[in-house]
């Protein structure tokens, strides 16, 4: 029935993925006819640069052409659609996971070009993951390494992304609604995709648009929890509540409206959907698991041997469908230990390290397949969105000499999948909802 379970997977990703690109939905929440006064386009994330494409196909195909219309929207580096050439935007690409000078530039840039607005005028903001690395626009008193280095800290630590934005926002000048407040008095109207569980705005990107309902004692809080340093002048302005964000309080808020483009779950169904097509049952366990990559991965595994063993939750075959995002946590070790040695090569991402947990706790479990992937088409800082699993695995893996278990601690995920020939290697979807992981079992 499953001639190829590989590329069976690598079609419900692609599915999941076509489903989150922007120029299929965007058009649907432009308004039918510009304001009477400008309109000013803002963006930021991995999948701005595609959801900018989508507006201005669709403006020029539902507005007039002599609406005002200009903007700045800022992507990750190589995240521009093939052959996009903004028409009448400015598109700009800076770093991602860490904040670089050019992401500064452009988030001051974009503050600058928010100020001065009328009641006339419109801003439509184009907001997806990674926008909190993409507008790094340190508050007062910090700098650009400051964030660089707490930016750093929160990505090994094993925080949560609702808790590491949660810091991120409180430390900028841009996020955490700041940016709605330099578009007052126009209306703004903030298109997103979602990466994050629970498809919290103002956890996506940071919420430069939307009012934020953490305090400064819980991103003290979160620091505390993870041993983080804060510079003084942080500490200083979190305690005293000068970083505070801005509260749903707010009259100008009455001029904003927002609308989700893509979610997890949407691409989760749209998976599901494929695989009905291909005469497969699915079942989507959450569109919002978080927790350490590998022990998500074992809990899958543990998952799929009752189905493949027990018919139970589920019978066979039918594949098992999963978003969220899982954390990795570098935790310290001896100078000189072998998992030190090997983290300094290691390559890893949560997708890739999810599914090398679940390949240990699978064993080789004939008919369990899986592909594990992330939806922007990189997993972590590799070139790879993911990888995928086979019961032949670890097999193969000890016939090359490979320690599963010795790569798993050393965060060298991808160093596992890559000799096997398993990795999924897609180059950059220009979308974003995070995290997909698909199980097929028979």
């Amino acid at each position: 029935m499953f001639a190829d379970p590989k590329a069976l997977l690598r079609q419900l990703y692609d599915a999941a993925v076509a489903r989150a690109l922007p120029a299929q939905h965007l058009a649907a929440f432009l308004p039918t006819a510009p304001p009477r006064g400008r309109t000013l386009v803002l963006g930021a994330g991995k999948a701005a640069a595609a959801m900018a494409q989508a507006l201005e196909a669709a403006i020029q195909a539902q507005w007039p052409a002599e609406a005002p219309v200009s903007g700045l929207v800022i992507t990750a580096y190589g995240h521009r659609p093939p052959g996009y050439r903004p028409r009448r935007l400015e598109l700009l690409e800076a770093a991602h996971p860490v904040p670089d000078t050019a992401g500064e530039a452009a988030a001051g840039r974009m503050l600058a070009l928010a100020r001065g607005l009328s009641a006339d005028d419109l801003v439509i903001c184009l907001i997806s993951g990674g926008g909190s690395s993409l507008l790094s626009l340190p508050a007062p008193g910090l700098s650009l390494a400051d964030k660089q280095a707490l930016n750093r800290a929160l990505l090994q630590s094993g925080a949560s992304i609702s808790e590491m934005n949660c810091v991120r926002k409180h430390l900028s000048a841009i996020k955490g609604g700041r940016l709605a407040v330099a578009c007052a008095p126009a209306q703004v109207l903030t298109l997103l995709i979602s990466d994050v569980p629970g498809d919290d705005p103002a956890v996506i990107a940071s919420g430069p648009t939307v009012a934020d309902a953490s305090r400064c004692q819980d991103a003290l809080a979160i620091c505390a929890r993870y041993g983080l340093h804060l510079p003084a002048a942080a500490r200083a302005g979190l305690e005293s509540g000068a970083f505070e964000t801005v509260k749903a309080s707010e009259p100008f808020w009455a001029q904003h409206s927002l609308h989700m483009l893509a979610t997890p779950q949407h691409s989760l169904e749209a998976a599901a959907e494929a695989a009905a097509a291909l005469g497969l049952r699915a079942h989507i366990l959450s569109d919002a698991m978080e927790g350490e990559a590998r022990e998500v991965g074992r809990v899958h595994a543990a998952l799929a041997l009752a189905v493949a063993r027990r018919g139970q939750p589920f019978a066979k075959p039918c594949v098992l469908l999963s978003g969220g995002e899982t954390t990795v946590s570098l935790a310290a070790s001896p100078p000189g230990s072998a998992v030190a040695l090997n983290r300094q090569s290691g390559q890893g991402g949560r997708a890739t390290e999810f599914l090398l947990g679940c390949a240990i706790a699978l064993d080789g479990e004939p008919g369990v397949f899986a592909l594990s992937a992330d939806t922007d088409g990189i997993d972590g800082v590799g070139d790879n969105a993911g990888a995928f699993l086979t019961p032949s695995s670890l097999a193969r893996a000890r016939a090359l000499g490979l320690n599963a278990q010795a790569e798993l601690d050393a965060h060298n995920a991808r160093g596992f999948f890559a000799p096997l020939g398993d990795l999924l290697v897609t180059g950059p979807s220009h979308t974003n909802v995070n995290d997909f992981r698909a199980l097929l079992i028979f």
